[in-house]
């Protein structure tokens, strides 16, 4: 293994906060190989780059030596996690969680070394807790200790219900800190009361404490609110290389940096020496951005699929073209021709009704040129239709 402090700056990288540095250094002092659990409940079944964050640094780990037990938390997933949240969150069906839970198992593996992570699912221990079992452990913790939770109190003071069984939640993800022995836990920013119960049982039930690293939560694609899917501002890493790198595109110059930060694998020199080129301007921007774009491609899908998302993004967004993948349609003159009727024809608008809508609203060009008429045939001839910004078409209408 390298030397602690070469291992501190690396795990150090993009942290919010980590409890407590003096104590992980006495761990790594030992030469063998930490216990660094995280968590997920599988509460979806899609992950998206504001999850990868936490897994990156899970990287980080397994890059330095350490054993990463990746839990899921089957059983957690059916009570529901109360972190953040206004109202009592809906657990989920036994049915769901394992679902679920089988393609988070395949998404991981994009970023994480499967030789090197142990998955466990934490039914395995807390099932087996009967009535005297969970007894003993809500014994561990007082309830006004459990009311100093930020979102705790602020529902309490709304008069807001809290279900009992949100307490037992943090109970039982700190439990599992004690089954697995872990040395650190990682998590998000909104997981803190969480990762400190583990150290508070761990400390009950007479272990070495747990040290908590917490990663900040990424901003979407609208750089103000965190990532995800019920906001529309996500990138999902199972979505489609040229929908990735499209998405990545849009961030602002600004937010890049931070991205860079917390999903890239270049390291912290290299990104300062990456900014200083776009500040001194002898780099643009949008080269930076797309050298970005490509490396998440590459990690999600493949190297040659990110070349092939580049080219058929400049293609259209920089060289006036259009895709490769473009695909072809033919109507006959007339009725056919009509820009609603062939819309929705070949499958480039949904219904007549939607074609309709766009193109009122300016969103067809037929070569090149806006058209706001829906209903007038276009005569015999080829055609490169464009519906928005990312819908193309090759048209030829021929002689009835």
């Amino acid at each position: 293994m390298i030397g602690i402090e070469e291992q501190l700056a690396l795990i150090k990288r993009g942290v919010v906060e980590l409890i407590d540095e003096e104590e992980l250094k006495k761990k790594l002092s030992r030469n063998q190989p930490l216990r660094v659990k995280v968590g997920f409940d599988p509460t979806a079944p899609d992950l998206h780059l504001g999850h990868t964050v936490v897994m990156q640094k899970m990287r980080h780990f397994q890059q330095l030596g350490h054993t990463i037990l990746f839990l899921i938390g089957d059983f957690t997933g059916r009570i529901g996690d109360p972190s953040g949240r206004s109202e009592t969150r809906p657990p989920l069906t036994a049915e769901q969680v394992l679902a679920n839970a089988e393609t988070y198992k395949k998404q991981v593996f994009k970023i994480l070394d499967p030789e090197k992570t142990s998955v466990v699912f934490n039914s395995e221990w807390l099932s087996k807790l009967d009535a005297a079992g969970f007894i003993k452990l809500a014994s561990c913790y007082t309830v006004a200790r459990m009311m100093e939770r930020d979102d705790f109190e602020k529902r309490y003071r709304e008069n807001r219900p809290i279900s009992i069984h949100e307490f037992i939640y943090p109970l039982c993800q700190g439990y599992d800190s004690v089954c697995l022995q872990a040395d650190v836990e990682l998590g998000g920013t909104d997981q803190k009361f969480n990762l400190l119960m583990g150290r508070t049982l761990q400390g009950h039930y007479g272990q070495e404490s747990q040290c908590i690293l917490t990663l900040p939560l990424l901003e979407g694609l609208d750089g103000v609110r965190k990532m995800s899917k019920s906001y529309g501002n996500y990138i999902g890493i199972d979505e489609a290389p040229d929908q990735i790198f499209g998405k990545v595109m849009k961030i602002s110059d600004q937010l890049m940096w931070r991205y860079y930060e917390l999903l890239s694998e270049k390291s912290l020199t290299e990104i300062a020496d990456l900014q200083k080129k776009v500040d001194e301007g002898s780099l643009h921007p949008k080269t930076v951005k797309e050298d970005l774009a490509m490396e998440l491609v590459a990690r999600y899908h493949s190297s040659d699929a990110a070349a092939k998302a580049r080219q058929d993004f400049n293609s259209v967004f920089a060289d006036g073209g259009v895709p490769e993948n473009t695909p072809t349609f033919s109507c006959t003159v007339g009725e056919e021709s009509a820009p609603h009727v062939f819309l929705e024809a070949s499958g480039l608008a949904k219904s007549r009704s939607e074609a309709k809508r766009l193109i009122k609203g300016g969103s067809l060009t037929v070569n090149g040129e806006r058209l706001e008429d829906a209903l007038t045939p276009l005569k015999v001839g080829d055609y490169v239709i464009k519906l928005g910004k990312k819908r193309f078409l090759k048209l030829k209408v021929v002689e009835a």
